[in-house]
């Protein structure tokens, strides 16, 4: 496999694939945007309400919000809230910005817990041991593609009557079973869940957009109201709010890849399991577990990289035309911006150990055999020499 041109190497293997993704379903997406185009209603058109409705129904939930993007969902969702300056919220130290971000933005506190080593997601006890008599709501991260154990963090949650906006951005279309054998969607426990459809979620628009899901109508009319400018109807102003829409064109779009998104959710399983079978007994790769409670949709496959060799075959793999990302190499308490802002758990050693080892290699629907296999190979061969 030639993977250099003119003696420098050349992207043999993306991350994400998003021209071949498009191009299965090319003539659903042109007649889609062309339907838009004609009809020239760019804000508000009928596919946002016709897109939100059917996103609601996939969730298995009651009401679907259309937002600019992930980041506002997760503002509009803490501002439906009605919380006080100086509330805490906790948050999860190895995530995204975004997750903490809103928080701070709102002059609430964010309160920053540790994650659990095996699933990357946080836990209950890890909660639990950081409420106090001013938390008010709890965001759990369902990250790379796997649900938080919710049951437990509901329950924590009624204890203490303390609100949830679970963060979706990343697993859509994950399945969440209880211990009674009852089987929820991630989005749809908490009094929120909020989503993002950036271009390389699984459900991915062309540009930004987001969604903020719920049961509660109250709760979604507020919603509702807050993102577009706190009005109940047109000139008529009852909060304070924002300006935040899913623009109709992406909408459109959405609803093309909403009818595909089981098969790309079945077609990254696929390429996990392959991952698995080849990266299993590799000395000093550790590869994603899964959790009995969930399913996983692989937003990302990370693996672990043990004896401070991530970044070795990181470098490694990019000489060999193969891309690859650190999901996330600063764990949110040590990032500058929440410096006197935010409150932390006792004990955050699990994120800082993850930023350190953690490495997602390519997965999107569109990977064929032979790429992971070159994938699989390149991994085998560093670990071989280094580890």
């Amino acid at each position: 496999m030639d993977i250099r041109q003119q003696g420098r190497p050349v992207t043999q293997v993306p991350m994400l694939d998003l021209k071949r993704q498009h191009a299965r379903i090319k003539a659903s997406l042109d007649a889609a945007i062309a339907e838009v185009m004609d009809s020239c209603k760019f804000i508000n058109g009928p596919q946002v309400k016709l897109f939100t409705s059917r996103l609601a129904e996939y969730a298995g939930a009651k009401h679907a919000i259309g937002t600019a993007n992930g980041t506002d969902a997760l503002q509009i969702a803490l501002m439906s809230l009605n919380l006080n300056p100086g509330d805490e919220v906790i948050v999860p130290a190895f995530t995204y910005v975004a997750s903490a971000e809103v928080i701070a933005l709102l002059h609430l506190v964010p309160v920053m817990v540790d994650v659990d080593y095996d699933s990357f997601n946080t836990t209950a006890a890890n909660i639990e041991r950081a409420i106090t008599r001013k938390t008010r709501a709890i965001i759990p991260v369902h990250l790379f593609g796997q649900s938080c154990p919710m049951e437990g963090i509901i329950d924590i949650a009624r204890e203490h009557h303390l609100h949830i906006i679970e963060d979706n951005a990343q697993s859509i279309g994950t399945r969440y079973t209880f211990s009674d054998g009852t089987v929820k969607q991630t989005g749809t426990m908490g009094t929120f869940g909020c989503t993002s459809f950036f271009p390389t979620k699984n459900l991915g628009c062309m540009g930004d957009g987001g969604a903020i899901i719920t049961d509660d109508d109250n709760m979604a009319a507020r919603a509702q109201m807050i993102a577009s400018h706190g009005q109940s109807s047109k000139y008529h102003h009852e909060i304070i709010g924002c300006n935040s829409r899913l623009d109709t064109l992406q909408a459109a779009i959405l609803s093309v890849k909403l009818d595909m998104l089981d098969t790309y959710i079945y077609s990254r399983q696929r390429a996990a399991a392959t991952y698995d079978a080849g990266l299993r007994d590799v000395p000093g790769i550790a590869i994603p577990q899964r959790m009995k409670y969930s399913t996983h949709v692989f937003h990302q496959y990370t693996i672990k990289v043990a004896s401070g060799k991530r970044d070795g075959l990181q470098q490694y793999l990019s000489d060999n035309g193969i891309q690859s990302m650190v999901y996330y190499p600063c764990p949110l308490q040590r990032q500058q911006a929440f410096r006197g802002i935010a409150r932390y758990g006792d004990n955050l050693d699990v994120s800082e150990c993850l930023c350190r080892e953690v490495l997602s290699i390519p997965m999107h629907p569109e990977l064929t055999a032979d790429e992971q296999q070159y994938v699989i190979d390149k991994i085998k061969e560093y670990a071989s020499q280094h580890l």
